[in-house]
């Protein structure tokens, strides 16, 4: 169901235990990918003003592994694919900085970090060799990996082309580096629990948070999209797994929770 607090941004939490775990306001990571024209320092700005009176902390993570690999495989030279990736990545990481610094005094923690400085954490070395293993022995993870793929590269594809092995092959590798966060980021990043917070549904949503076996997120991980509200009334709330005909309580910020 549609949770909207205000004209700024609605929220769509995939299940009934996602919207437990949003009400709980513990944290929420916003993924931020390098050459996404949606993340501008404005609507980082916006979300940062937004995130930080709901959740007592908040992370941003941009991506910045295999990006050079990415315009290699989709016809860059190598030399140039790595100065357009730096420069995608410089870029990125400037707009967020920019949009957090012009949100103004945080009512609560933020931070941004690259998706690289996780490599050296071992809860994120096991989730990603657990989804490069899924990658490999589940038929249906790796549908919904394709299905991904295909989601996010499909406009880059020559028309009436199909994605090669070699570039499917780097997409699944970019996909598996974000994974963990989707998977347990309370355990990547020690807190509570987690809403992973984007701004449309991944196709690997019904398997991370639907499906009865394989690859799960963990019972403490939520996922939910989180665009920009229309005002005045809500839209209709997109198909969710957990049905739920209960009205959504009013949403409290981070210090009313902390009182209650």
């Amino acid at each position: 169901m549609t949770i909207t607090a205000d004209a700024s941004f609605e929220v769509l939490p995939f299940t009934r235990t996602c919207r437990h775990i949003w009400e709980d306001g513990d944290h929420v990571l916003i993924g931020v990918s390098p050459g996404n024209s949606y993340f501008s320092s404005e609507r980082i700005t916006g979300l940062a003003q937004w995130a930080t009176a709901r959740f007592a902390q908040v992370d941003f993570v941009y991506a910045d592994l295999h990006v050079d690999r990415m315009f290699a495989a989709f016809g860059y030279t190598p030399e140039h694919a790595e100065k357009r990736a730096t420069k995608e990545i410089k870029a990125v990481r400037r707009r967020i900085l920019k949009g957090v610094e012009e949100s103004g005094p945080p009512r609560a923690e933020i931070r941004v970090r690259a998706l690289s400085e996780f490599q050296s954490n071992p809860v994120y070395q096991l989730l990603h060799r657990r989804v490069l293993h899924f990658l490999e022995t589940d038929d249906e993870f790796r549908k919904g990996c394709e299905e991904m793929a295909l989601h996010f590269v499909g406009s880059k594809l020559p028309e009436g082309g199909s994605i090669t092995d070699e570039q499917l092959q780097v997409c699944f590798d970019y996909m598996a580096a974000e994974l963990p966060f989707f998977v347990d980021t309370p355990s990547i990043l020690d807190v509570p629990s987690s809403v992973a917070a984007y701004h449309v549904k991944m196709p690997l949503t019904d398997v991370l948070f639907a499906r009865g076996g394989g690859l799960r997120a963990t019972r403490n991980q939520a996922y939910a999209v989180v665009r920009p509200g229309t005002a005045g009334a809500a839209r209709p709330a997109s198909p969710a797994t957990d049905t739920d005909t209960d009205h959504a309580p009013a949403e409290r910020n981070v210090d009313e929770r902390r009182a209650a």
